[in-house]
């Protein structure tokens, strides 16, 4: 499964700015929907476009594989025991 690390981005662009950062701001600096930004953050195993994937790591300046990440299956099992 691919796991996105939206969440641990936003919180890194907060510290880092002291400003508080919202999905509707990314939305409109990106042109990624808000719903879109909801989903890829909180939807377990979400799948997006790669349009999207490239708008993000623009606005994060940052790599694909630091975006995202690849967790098998059998640990994302471990986990829900």
């Amino acid at each position: 499964m691919i796991r996105f690390r939206l969440k641990e981005f936003i919180a890194d662009l907060e510290f880092r700015t002291g400003k508080r950062t919202t999905l509707g701001s990314i939305a409109d600096a990106t042109g990624v929907k808000q719903p879109t930004l909801s989903r890829i953050a909180g939807t377990r195993g979400y799948n997006t476009t790669t349009d999207n994937i490239d708008k993000l790591c623009r606005y994060f300046g940052c790599q694909v594989s630091d975006l995202m990440e690849y967790v098998p299956d059998e640990t994302v099992a471990e986990n829900e025991r």
